[in-house]
């Protein structure tokens, strides 16, 4: 079966590319295994030059990749050119703060001399999804490249001309041919892929039961995994919030890349006190959001990335009101055409219903009442998720209870979650396992070796 490019607003079959033959995926893993034993050999000061290179390219082309972004899976073009951007700070980073990260750790024993040694694996499979089809690639690609591994891209099948221009990027950096190539190939042919003896590890960001069936396959053949899986993210906001500032912050955190995003607010937990007021000025903003073209600059919410998509979004708020929810503002889907879905709130919801244990991965709002802190923490504590969480408040003992008690990979204090380079990222419970970015981030493929020497 063709891999496909569709436009999500129009439905238009952008174009189509057949997936690498047997002999020549077999091709790319032989360059791989043959680059990577040249390549980790290579200086910290050459990785780090081909990165500030890798960076130049993409703020020279953030407009073209961004195009082909939007056009590829839907968000934005306003923030799609924040995502190259972010690319090109990533790259950056890495290239500056790689030696240090990766440098020798001494340690005090009983011998003459003690070290902690970081050495690379070899090849890292990736498997990536289409919502921040860049990002999500570079975090895994420049950490894994400034470590002395050499990277194989299984990007989502929906992106696939973003996953070869992030390998084109990298070939006109100057990374040697090898150590970072697209694989253009269905979900199908994982397995076997993984399975082969020259890949040493891999990484998956994606839904739950992709990275169950990638962390169960490399479980068989031991190796290990880096898994950023689903999110059901909570918001609480406290009486003592500067309550504006949390509004205005609730609706970019739920509707950004168009309410894609494992780490967006999802289920919004407001103190009883507050919540009248919250909920009109948040009504009012939601009512005040303009769905359309992504590519127009006053556009703020675009299409959902593919017709299932937005199928099973729309099943999840019908069986949320079938149970008893009201609906504020949306729950349809608006005349245009293409995979648009209204941004949508949805209040008094009963226990049980769709939003206390699912992930609702569009412009979707749960608005949950609460009358304390206590209440606000076991609530967003109750999903099965654990990935990052946002409260505001200017109370400081609410805000050290917080940061104790909520289970999550991240706890952001009156911001929104997001990612950072200088910060470990990663979840916990059925959000994954395993960290990127940060010091934690490039030492996950890494062999750390000890060495004692008498």
């Amino acid at each position: 079966m063709a891999i496909a490019s569709i436009n999500p607003v129009t439905g238009e079959v952008l174009k189509t590319f057949a997936p690498l033959t047997d002999a020549e995926l077999e091709q790319n893993l032989v360059l791989a295994d043959q680059t990577f034993a040249t390549y980790k050999q290579t200086s910290f000061a050459k990785r780090s030059q081909w990165m500030e290179q890798a960076a130049d390219i993409l703020e020279v082309r953030k407009a073209e990749l961004a195009k082909m972004i939007t056009l590829e899976m839907g968000k934005t073009l306003k923030s799609a050119i924040s995502e190259v951007e972010k690319c090109a700070n990533l790259c950056r980073f890495y290239a500056d703060q790689a030696p240090i990260y990766l440098a020798d750790t001494p340690a005090v024993t009983n011998a003459s001399r003690t070290l902690i040694r970081y050495q690379p694996l070899g090849i890292i499979l990736a498997v990536m999804p289409w919502n921040f089809p860049f990002w999500q690639v570079f975090r895994f690609a420049v950490p894994c490249l400034m470590a002395g591994n050499v990277g194989l891209l299984k990007h989502a099948s929906n992106v696939p001309q973003c996953a070869l221009a992030i390998a084109d990027i990298f070939d006109q950096a100057g990374v040697p041919k090898g150590a970072f190539q697209t694989l253009l190939i269905g979900a199908d042919r994982i397995a076997t892929l993984l399975a082969d003896p020259r890949i040493k590890a891999a990484t998956l960001t994606g839904s739950e039961p992709a990275g169950q069936s990638l962390a169960a396959i490399a479980g068989h053949h031991l190796k290990k995994v880096v898994l950023e899986l689903g999110g059901s993210d909570p918001f609480i906001v406290m009486a003592s919030a500067d309550l504006e500032l949390a509004v205005s912050a609730a609706v970019t955190a739920r509707v950004t890349n168009n309410g894609q995003t494992c780490i967006a607010a999802k289920r919004f937990i407001i103190e009883e006190a507050i919540a009248d007021k919250f909920l009109t000025l948040f009504v009012d903003q939601f009512k005040a959001l303009k769905v359309g073209d992504p590519m127009l600059p006053d556009t703020d919410v675009g299409p959902l990335a593919t017709p299932q998509i937005l199928d099973e979004l729309d099943a999840q708020v019908k069986a949320t009101v079938a149970a008893g929810a009201k609906l504020l503002v949306g729950g349809d889907r608006p005349q245009q055409g293409g995979n648009f879905y209204a941004p949508t709130i949805l209040i008094d919801i009963p226990l049980g219903a769709p939003p206390y244990q699912e992930e609702f991965f569009g412009p979707v709002a749960s608005v949950f009442r609460v009358n304390n802190l206590d209440e606000a923490i076991s609530l967003a504590n109750s999903t099965s998720f654990g990935l990052g969480a946002s409260i505001w408040t200017n109370d400081q003992p609410q805000i050290e209870v917080a940061i104790e008690q909520i289970e999550a990979g991240s706890v952001f204090v009156n911001g929104i979650v997001k990612s950072d380079p200088r910060l470990p990222f990663g979840g916990i419970k059925r959000s994954g396992f395993g960290r990127e970015l940060g010091i934690e981030g490039i030492r996950e493929f890494v062999n750390i070796k000890t060495i004692w020497i008498r």
